[in-house]
């Protein structure tokens, strides 16, 4: 099959278009021939060299999440058939022409989709529900705020928070940014290069809140949880070593946590994929929540979909099609 591989560490221009084996299939695994892979800023990291593969995952090839049609099935498998189409979270390998992964991480195409916009959701969707709803345990009544609004994860986080009734704030660069938040569903924004957000949230508060950014947010996000507060990390693109004020912790009695999905156990993940079927697709099926998509790129050209991907300015996800 042909594969974008990373050749070697560095910038976008080291992904490239090979020859590679065809994965082979298994157990309970299934073989999917992608037609459309999403693109994450974890693929960003893995091609730097910060971001390193799972146990026994190929490092030279990037993709988290795919959509496509299964062509092969091990002999344990009992929930998919060959001709089904499906998406699938990955531990990596999804820049290819074929992916081979156990069958409770694949989900079946919501209906009306395309490849594409299927593509788009196992990352965002999965993280989005296992960190705001599991660990952050956001209910009804409670206020979010998510750092990064405009992110793959963010439009996932405001759609999906929205179609349950729940009240959403974000954190973003520009106000045009802002806007497009606005009519997915969020109820307000703040433009932190204008705006301090721990000053437009210090006497209001906030119940949860979804952090990927890190460093100096920390005591800023401590500062405006309200009681019982929940702060869950999912990134720390601008530091991991942070000051924390513990007594205000205390106090408040406040829960800090966090989680990374690539590399957590398989019965995590089946578990989850069950949980994003019965709570998140049927909100895709009513249109109450509906993947954006920012740009498609052709799989030959992945350098320049990961220039766009790292310059920021795009609202929703970016995705390589066959």
């Amino acid at each position: 099959m042909k594969a974008i591989v990373i050749t070697q560490s560095g910038g976008p221009d080291v992904l490239k278009l090979q020859e590679y084996p065809t994965p082979e299939v298994s157990g309970d695994k299934v073989l999917i021939e992608v037609k459309a892979a999403g693109l994450n800023r974890s693929d960003i990291f893995q091609r730097e060299g910060n971001y390193p593969a799972p146990t026994g995952v190929s490092s030279e090839i990037p993709g988290l999440e795919v959509s496509g049609i299964i062509v092969e099935c091990g002999p344990d498998v009992t929930d998919f058939k060959v001709g089904d189409k499906v998406c699938a979270i990955l531990a990596g390998g999804g820049y290819a022409e074929y992916v081979s992964v156990r069958e409770g991480q694949c989900l079946p195409i919501p209906s009306g989709l395309t490849f594409a916009e299927a593509a788009s959701l196992p990352e965002t969707v999965f993280t989005v529900w296992s960190n705001v709803f599991q660990r952050g345990a956001l209910k009804s009544g409670e206020t979010l705020l998510i750092h990064g609004g405009n992110s793959g994860i963010g439009i996932t986080g405001i759609q999906i928070a929205h179609a349950l009734g729940l009240r959403v704030i974000v954190t973003v660069g520009s106000d045009e940014k802002g806007q497009k938040c606005l009519d997915l569903g969020a109820d307000s924004y703040i433009n932190y290069k204008t705006q301090d957000f721990e000053t437009v949230l210090q006497e209001e508060g906030v119940d949860v809140i979804l952090d990927m950014i890190g460093g100096n947010y920390l005591s800023k996000n401590v500062n405006i949880l309200k009681p019982e507060g929940r702060l869950v990390h999912i990134n720390a693109v601008s530091g991991s070593h942070v000051d924390l004020d513990i007594w205000k912790v205390m106090l408040k009695r406040l829960i800090i946590t966090g989680s990374t999905l690539r590399s957590r156990e398989y019965d995590f993940k089946r578990q989850l994929a069950k949980e994003v079927q019965k709570n998140v697709w049927p909100l895709i099926e009513s249109k109450q929540f509906k993947p954006i998509i920012y740009k498609t790129f052709p799989f030959t050209e992945a350098p320049d979909a990961h220039r766009l991907l790292e310059d920021g300015s795009h609202t929703g996800k970016i995705i390589l099609v066959q």
